[in-house]
Parts: structure tokens; sequence; C-alpha cells
């Protein structure tokens, strides 16, 4: 995501008139549970193991009496960001319930910009130890950190979640504001997946993309929440908060694919000090990742520099090449506007390849999305449903013969999220403007 929610919102405004005709629409949107809004809805997450229920991330707005500077769009206070807990779902009868908000005790929770409440997430077994867990922005000290913490429920029906429960697992100085990743899934193994950016400004500003021991960032980390035997610890690092004995809240697991590596990128790396977290590196700012329920393929919306956006298909191991490359392109960071001339086609490398991308004609902040596994809607089944949250285009892609290719389907303004309706399948669609759709048939 790269447009603060009230900039977004007026471009998103100004170009509503070039939406699609009615003739080139496959689907159409609509409200997706009735007459009911949110605030600057950012991601869904589902309830592990049940049909009839969505959650609803709420990024996090001004709180009463705030003053909002207008010229910079930021607010001196802002309300913990907000889960919805939406039911009904396998009979339309919709109904909204507030579970959590944040309320850190160690210091101010920020949603200025692209910071804020940006991802929340489940245990597969909550019934057993009741632990969701939640990415958020907030100022230490005056200091941005993003962070993920573990939070206990404190009933499981109804389902609500004891803020004053928060134990964080990890705390990351942020040196921007923009670029923090921020999603949260528990992926088909079991273990818990992390999207985080590169720090922010523009083109690796802080140099961080190229490497795995400088803290959590450019990738997506993959963490033992339950820390299973036979996993090890983490390395030790600023941002890895401990217990009294020095011990991590977390584990890495055994099969990470940069445990015990020497080098990388061709720079030799002290094992003991890699972020053995990472799973897949090399992302300038993975803006939704989502596993496909069919196959677990895990893909990403990575936010591009200036020219092109891409969606990745993670492997673990990967790297995918940023700030090397942007999408299928070398990326020149003295010319990151391409005003000189368009970069070449990146030589065939170390580097994993996106598996589409596209430019500024179409849009400039991807929004990664979900595969539709649904049977609802024929146009999209199968197919990767995204987005771009500047443009408001909506895309599926489609892999045919090996090789993927896309079709703009709808518009929206600011689509900052998507998911799916566990009751049906259906794509669902989150947009600051604070409405959440589903696609359906034309």
């Amino acid at each position: 995501m790269r447009l603060r929610p009230p900039a977004a919102f007026l471009f998103s405004v100004l170009i509503g008139a070039v939406a699609l005709s009615a003739d080139d629409e496959v689907v159409r949107l609509e409200p997706a549970f009735g007459e009911i809004q949110f605030s600057l809805p950012v991601a869904l997450a589902p309830l592990p193991g049940d049909r009839d229920t969505v959650f609803v991330l709420e990024k996090g707005d001004p709180a009463p009496g705030a003053t909002v500077d207008k010229s910079k769009k930021k607010a001196s206070a802002y309300l913990g960001g907000k889960v919805q807990m939406i039911t009904g779902l396998a009979s339309g009868q919709f109904a909204k319930r507030q579970v959590f908000q944040l309320d850190p005790k160690d210091g101010k929770f920020d949603a200025a910009g692209e910071c804020g409440f940006l991802g929340f997430a489940v245990h597969p077994k909550f019934r057993e130890n009741k632990q969701v867990f939640a990415y958020y922005s907030l100022r230490i000290d005056g200091k941005l950190h993003q962070r993920v913490s573990r939070f206990l429920l404190s009933s499981i029906a109804p389902f609500t979640v004891d803020p004053s429960t928060e134990q964080p697992f990890i705390t990351q100085l942020d040196p921007a504001a923009n670029h923090n990743g921020g999603d949260l899934h528990f992926g088909p193994d079991g273990y818990l997946y992390i999207s985080c950016g590169d720090g922010g400004s523009g083109g690796d500003a802080f140099d961080t993309a190229g490497y795995i021991n400088k803290g959590f960032h450019a990738a997506v980390f993959r963490i033992d929440v339950d820390k299973k035997p036979g996993n090890l610890a983490p390395n030790p690092h600023e941002s890895v908060v401990t217990d009294a004995q020095g011990r991590a809240y977390y584990a890495i697991p055994s099969d990470n694919p940069f445990l015990g590596v020497t080098s990388h990128r061709g720079r030799p790396v002290d094992p003991k000090a890699v972020r053995t977290e990472t799973w897949a590196t090399g992302l300038r700012n993975a803006w939704r990742i989502s596993f496909d329920p069919k196959t677990g393929a895990c893909f990403a919306g990575d936010v591009g520099q200036g020219l092109y956006e891409e969606i990745d298909l993670l492997v673990a191991g990967g790297d995918y090449g940023w700030h090397d490359v942007e999408g299928f392109h070398v990326f020149n960071q003295k010319d990151s506007g391409g005003k000189k001339a368009m970069p070449a086609l990146a030589p065939a490398s170390a580097f994993k390849a996106p598996i589409h991308e596209y430019d500024r004609k179409l849009g400039n902040s991807v929004t990664g999305g979900v595969v539709c596994r649904g049977e609802r809607v024929p146009a999209i089944a199968g197919a990767y449903v995204f987005g771009d949250f500047a443009s408001g285009r909506i895309f599926a892609l489609h892999e045919r013969d090996g090789k993927w290719g896309s079709r703009q389907i709808a518009k929206d303004f600011s689509v900052a999220g998507f998911g799916h309706d566990p009751a049906n399948g259906d794509v669902l669609v989150a947009s600051l403007t604070g409405k959440v759709q589903r696609i359906v048939r034309k």
C-alpha cells in the first residue's frame, strides 16, 4: 500500500470516471454483509474451522478530540485498531460484533499513513490454547516500531480477545512510516507467516532488501509459535522479545531455508547473525500474502517503486530480487522513475522472477489477493484475484499452459485487502472507504 487513506480516497474518486463499462465487466460487486459498514477496513481473516464467521480488521481512526494536520494527514492521537466479527454467513442473517481493540501498555498506537492495525490471525487450535496474533504499529519513546504480538481469548463463546494479555514476540524499530507489510497468516503447515517491508522511504533507502542479517525487513518470515520439539531458538536480536531467562516466545522451524547459511547474494554472513525466521526474501513491500486453499501455494502482491507492480509465487528460500530488480526489469536506483529510458529486462539470475507484472498505465500500488476456489462465479474460478489500491482496478490472474495472464474484472475504491466467505468461497474485497464487498456473477 502506498497512499495514505485520505489522499488515496480522493485520488480514487478522481479516477472513478474511467471505470469499466457494463459491457466490459465480467463480474460485479455487491455489499458483502447487507448494510453493515466499517471504519477503514484493511484486512479480512478467517476463524479456523468455522463456515459461518469472518473477521474484518479496522486499521485505526483518529481519537475523539484529536487534532488533524490536514497538510500531513496526521492526527495527534489514534484509537487502537479494532477487529469486528461478522457472523451469519451461512444463513445470510449477518451480525457485527467488536471482539478486540488494541491497547498497548508500553507505547502509543500509531495509525498514520501506512501504519496501524495491519494483520490478525487466529491460531488453528484456538479452542485449545485461546491464542490470536496481531501485527500493528506503535511509538515507544516517540520512535516508530512494528510489532507482532500474541493475545489470549477471554472467552471462546462469545469470541472475545483480552487486550491486557498481550505478549510481544517481535518489536522492530522502523526507520520510516511506509512499507510495513503487516500481513499474518497461519500456513497449511501450522506455522505463522509474517510479511515485512524494506523499512520505507524509496529505493531501498536503508539498504535492507539484500540482507538476511539486518532485522525484520523485506521478507516473509516463518515462525513456530507452539515451540514444537526439534525446532530451534532464534538468533538473538534487539527486536526479538525474550523472557526472564533470555528465551524467545517462539521457535524456528527446523526446515526454515536460511538456517546455517554462510553467504547471501555473494556476501559472507555469520550464521549466528542470520534472521533464521526468513522464509522468502528480496521483497519491497509485500502488501498482502495468501495461501491457495486448494494447493497451499503462497501468493504475494509486492508494491513496486516507480514503474512496475508485481505478483510473486513465494517458495521457501526464494530471493525475489529487490532492490536489484523491479518486476521483470533491472532497477536503476539513480533513475527509478524511468525518465531516461525504460529499464532493460533483468538477466537470468539467482533471483526468482515474478509470475506477473503491470505498469503505471494500470495502477501504482498492488494489493495482493486470494485464489478463488468458490464455484458461484465461473469467470474467476481458479484465478488469483487481486487489485490496485490507487487505480481501483481489480484483476483475475489465470495460469494456462504454464503462462500467467490477467484480465481486469471490476473496479472499487482504495482496495486494501481480500478474503473468502467461508460459507460459499466467494471472494470478499475490503476497501478503506468503509465497505466490504463480494464478487458475484454479472
